[in-house]
């Protein structure tokens, strides 16, 4: 067995169960419909009724566009909502960003 099936089986063993919750994390620079995350999530919640969707990596997005319409469920609507996660780059700390 790949090492790919091994992982999907260990997070089938933790996300089956009804009463567990889904943390889906995605990175925004990337396709959400592509999401190896929210595939998994939708086998076990196809309703997205018990997933959370956590989209890391926002402030590396391309200029000119940005997560709206993926944060508000929009694009893939999960009863929980999303959760965005933005680093500051190094250019930010260099620049005295703060993190608030």
């Amino acid at each position: 067995m790949d090492i790919e099936e091994q992982i999907r089986k260990m997070c089938l063993k933790f996300i089956t169960p009804p009463n567990a919750l889904i943390l889906a994390l995605t990175a925004a620079n990337t396709d959400l419909a592509n999401s190896d995350a929210l595939k998994l999530a939708r086998d076990v919640d196809p309703r997205g009724e018990r997933t959370i969707g956590v989209v890391t990596k926002i402030d590396l997005m391309d200029e000119g566009t940005d997560a709206l319409e993926l944060l508000q469920g929009k694009i893939y609507p999960l009863k929980l909502g999303y959760f965005g996660v933005k680093g500051r780059s190094q250019k930010n700390i260099n620049d005295n960003m703060t993190i608030a």
